[in-house]
């Protein structure tokens, strides 16, 4: 079973037990945190496709840890023209373990 719920902006897929990491949230560190907003429900092969959300369903994750990604360089250049720019960007994540799935019955 998994759900596709959108979190921070983003629209994540989701299993019990599973880590993902999404854009940093103003959560505390072992906390507990519901989202409702999911967008589609998978179980068992049935799918249950919501108009914009699934009525009654919500995902329940634990905060594990805050931190930042690995360093994405920008680099541009323009050929004969001597100009060049390097930027770099560590973008900061908050890592959720998902504890359940909650559904509407």
């Amino acid at each position: 079973m998994y759900v596709i719920v959108k979190i921070a902006g983003q629209q994540v897929r989701a299993e019990k037990g599973r880590k993902v990491m999404v854009p940093k949230l103003a959560l505390a560190e072992g906390s507990r945190h519901r989202f409702a907003e999911v967008m589609l429900v998978t179980d068992e092969g049935k799918t249950q496709v919501g108009a914009p959300l699934v009525a009654g369903a919500a995902v329940e994750a634990t905060v594990v840890a805050h931190g930042r990604d690995e360093k994405i360089e920008i680099y541009k250049m323009r050929r004969r023209k001597n100009y060049r720019r390097r930027k770099g960007h560590r973008q900061y994540y908050t890592e959720l373990k998902i504890e359940e799935i909650l559904l509407a019955n």
